[in-house]
């Protein structure tokens, strides 16, 4: 109250707590906005992982980006001029047709495992611009070794024994009563 009788309203500021939450608050908002565009960003440059089946069955939009992975069919391998080469991708059900320019890898051959990066075309040839070929299962993608294990194309001898697997480490001997 002042001298005259009016009353007088005091303003006080936010209380310590008040203050605390509010910049918790405020960090949290920042926090989900960066994320929220970090994720925004790498939405294009994600490639998702498909089989010939999957791409048969799921109708893909010619201009999608992707890996394609399964084997190089016998016998469809060709050469042509500027490094150019054609060959098709199999999972034993379905096929798709694969052109690439550029220079294969070593270990590229019939029948073996690939994997390609490029994009799904019209006609649903799909146009590779990189190849990755393996030389035995520890370099395939799981969902490639997973897509050929449903279509009766993987073999359980197939596999190059995990040394770590195959060998446990060996269990602690007791030492001998009388050697504390």
């Amino acid at each position: 109250m002042t001298m005259t009788g009016t009353p007088v309203l005091v303003r006080k500021g936010m209380t310590r707590k008040q203050r605390r939450l509010t910049l918790i608050g405020l960090a949290l908002a920042v926090l989900g906005i960066a994320a929220g565009l970090v994720l925004y960003a790498l939405s294009g440059s994600i490639t998702l992982f498909q089989s010939p089946t999957d791409i048969v069955e799921k109708n893909l939009a010619p201009g999608s980006r992707m890996r394609l992975g399964g084997l190089v069919e016998t016998g469809s391998v060709r050469r042509g001029e500027n490094m150019q080469v054609s060959f098709t991708v199999t999972d034993g059900s379905h096929s798709i047709p694969v052109t690439y320019r550029g220079v294969l890898p070593d270990l590229f051959r019939e029948g073996q495992g690939v994997v390609t990066e490029g994009v799904l075309g019209a006609d649903r040839s799909f146009r590779a611009d990189s190849v990755l070929a393996r030389h035995d299962e520890n370099y395939m993608p799981k969902e490639v070794a997973d897509s050929l294990k449903r279509q009766g194309h993987w073999k359980p001898g197939d596999a190059a024994p995990n040394p770590n697997a195959a060998n446990p480490r060996p269990a602690a001997t007791p030492a001998p009563a009388g050697s504390r």
